[in-house]
């Protein structure tokens, strides 16, 4: 793939490492190691996408990126940080980061999800990330985390919530789960819906004050932060 990419990193061997693989991968690559500098880059100049590390000198990471959303800066920042835990990526989503990955890391996933965000940038919509409340989903590294949380999901029940995550806050029906998580086009009249949302419901909500998955007797579910 082509693009420009702007690498806002302290780190030199880090710098190094991420700006060579980029360059080979046929990117243009710009770096700055100083977050006002690059505040300013990613406000005057026109990037693809933008890496930005969270602990910087002059400025942080987050604050950075707060402060390009405010401006109207609508290019795809990928957070990169040493801060793993879970809870730590939804505070970086929130502060308008489109993706967010930890270190130390594999080059081959941080090229997946730059290249990921150049689509985006190209009006192709990739979502790489989902979000309820304190909810994550990683659709990359496959992981799901409530409130920092890691939860151990089986296959059909990842994908189920993957459906759930993607219509949140929409009313989905039985039909619609049948047909887009089982891929059956009729009723085979059985519990299977039910004993899936139970066990689902079960890993999403146990030990938590507020539910996410709620039940609309005769109409369907929904997944919502909204009672």
């Amino acid at each position: 793939m082509s693009g420009r990419i702007l690498v806002v990193e302290d780190d030199g061997d880090t710098a190094d490492y991420v700006t060579k693989g980029l360059r080979e991968a046929g990117y243009t690559v710009e770096h700055v190691a100083d977050g006002r500098d690059g505040l300013y880059l990613a406000s005057s100049s026109a990037f693809d996408a933008v890496v930005m590390d969270r602990m910087l000198p002059g400025m942080d990471g987050l604050s950075v990126v707060k402060a390009l959303r405010a401006g109207g800066v609508e290019t795809p920042i990928l957070i990169l940080s040493a801060l793993a835990q879970l809870d730590e990526r939804v505070v970086g989503l929130k502060a308008g980061g489109d993706d967010y990955l930890t270190k130390p890391f594999g080059f081959s996933e941080l090229l997946a999800r730059i290249e990921n965000l150049v689509r985006r940038r190209g009006g192709k919509s990739v979502e790489t990330v989902l979000l309820c409340g304190d909810l994550l989903m990683d659709l990359l590294s496959r992981k799901v985390a409530r409130g920092g949380k890691a939860l151990d999901l089986l296959p059909r029940e990842f994908k189920l919530l993957e459906y759930f995550l993607r219509n949140r806050d929409r009313v989905v029906t039985r039909t619609m789960l049948l047909e887009q998580v089982w891929d059956y086009r009729f009723d085979p009249h059985t519990s299977i819906i039910d004993t899936h949302i139970s066990r689902l419901r079960k890993k999403l909500d146990e030990g938590f004050d507020r539910p996410l998955l709620h039940t609309l007797r005769g109409v369907g579910y929904r997944l919502s932060e909204a009672p």
